[in-house]
């Protein structure tokens, strides 16, 4: 009887710690974290709890296991957005249960509702950053500070444009384009309307809130980590969003020229 509840014991642990670890790298998966940090976090986790953790992951989905056992755990990875605080909390979480201060129990519902949360910055904040990157963009690329007030306002519209066409278009790169459409067309009638002669770098400002930044960091960490797989198709997918963007604002020249 007591082998039997020893065994039991056993099993239940390790399915706690397959899906702690799991749920882990799938928040971290899905908040665009590097598959090298991903990779590394469930395998600390497993060690901690005395499992020797494989785990293959790619950008669409993760396969975790426990080495010497059958016991395998997948999950599909169906959106991706960039959230670095969600990463910093999977990784706060995963160095105190690694350092004793929280048990597999603990982790799980915390984990549980880090996964949960939906509160991002405000609409409002969001469109005034956008704003601020803009104009401040076009300003260090070498812009005139007569534009910045004009900048601002339509990298705040373009903003509002991008959110609007993601939404009813339901399609990431179709959405890069229409917004760069938009901001492409209203800086050049801007330039025709008032003058000036920067058009080009406050087109420059206005598309630096959509450049894949983190996408183009992640690709060639992982590559350079040897996560080849994850790592080009993050470059291909960094290079579909930026050739999105080009492709609006050659369009608009090619509109209004």
């Amino acid at each position: 009887m007591m082998n039997e509840n020893f065994n039991m014991y056993q099993v239940d642990d390790e399915k706690k710690v397959l899906e702690a670890c799991l749920l882990a790298g799938t928040i971290m998966m899905e908040s665009s974290a590097e598959m090298y940090r991903i990779e590394d976090t469930m395998i600390r986790m497993g060690k901690k709890s005395g499992h020797q953790i494989l785990c293959y992951t790619t950008q669409t989905g993760m396969f975790i296991a426990i080495d010497g056992t059958e016991k395998l755990r997948m999950a599909s990875i169906n959106k991706r957005i960039l959230n670095l605080d969600k990463v910093t909390k999977v990784n706060q979480l995963s160095r105190e249960y690694v350092n004793g201060e929280i048990d597999i129990d603990e982790l799980l519902e915390k984990l549980k509702v880090v996964k949960h949360e939906r509160i991002y910055f405000p609409l409002w904040l969001e469109v005034i950053s956008a704003g601020v990157i803009g104009a401040g963009m076009m300003v260090v690329f070498g812009g005139v500070l007569s534009d910045f007030p004009a900048t601002f306002i339509l990298a705040c519209l373009g903003y509002v444009a991008y959110l609007i066409f993601a939404k009813l278009l339901q399609l990431k790169f179709l959405a890069e384009f229409s917004a760069s459409l938009f901001l492409g067309i209203t800086a050049i009638m801007y330039a025709r309307i008032f003058g000036t002669g920067e058009v080009n770098v406050m087109i420059f400002g206005l598309v630096m809130p959509y450049v894949p930044g983190v996408a183009i960091t992640n690709s060639i960490r992982d590559l350079l980590a040897g996560h080849l797989i994850s790592g080009l198709s993050r470059g291909v997918e960094a290079l579909m969003t930026a050739s999105a963007i080009s492709f609006g604002i050659v369009f608009a020249f090619q509109l209004l020229h």
